[in-house]
């Protein structure tokens, strides 16, 4: 089986999102961004939305933020959440998927184990 020797950009970006949504809140709350669209939604709406709060919601959106999946943004006395991870997370699936049976001895043929 072909190893990967050495972590590329690619790599290391992908293994940052999935990181980053390892955890059902920090999925909950990019869900919900998602599903609000473009425009966010504020931190308060955002936590009654998913039941995360306080520090923990503010926690998780560093955390989401930080892999390039949410942006937070000051409108007067709000801070609104939006996602910008439509683009990232269609590229984490072709980040999967691209090389889907590369090593494979007869790709193929069916996946089955029989």
């Amino acid at each position: 089986m072909k190893q990967e020797t050495s972590l590329t950009p690619e790599l290391t970006l992908a293994a940052t999102s999935f990181a980053a949504l390892g955890s059902e809140q920090r999925l909950s709350v990019l869900r919900a961004l998602v599903r609000a669209g473009p425009d966010g939604l504020s931190i308060g709406a955002l936590g009654d939305r998913t039941g995360v709060t306080g520090s923990t919601l503010t926690h998780h959106l560093k955390l989401l933020a930080a892999a390039g999946l949410v942006k937070q943004e000051r409108q007067g006395r709000s801070i609104i959440c939006a996602a910008v991870a439509y683009q990232e997370v269609e590229a984490l699936a072709h980040f999967l998927l691209t090389e889907c049976c590369a090593d494979a001895e007869h790709p193929d043929k069916d996946h089955d184990h029989g």
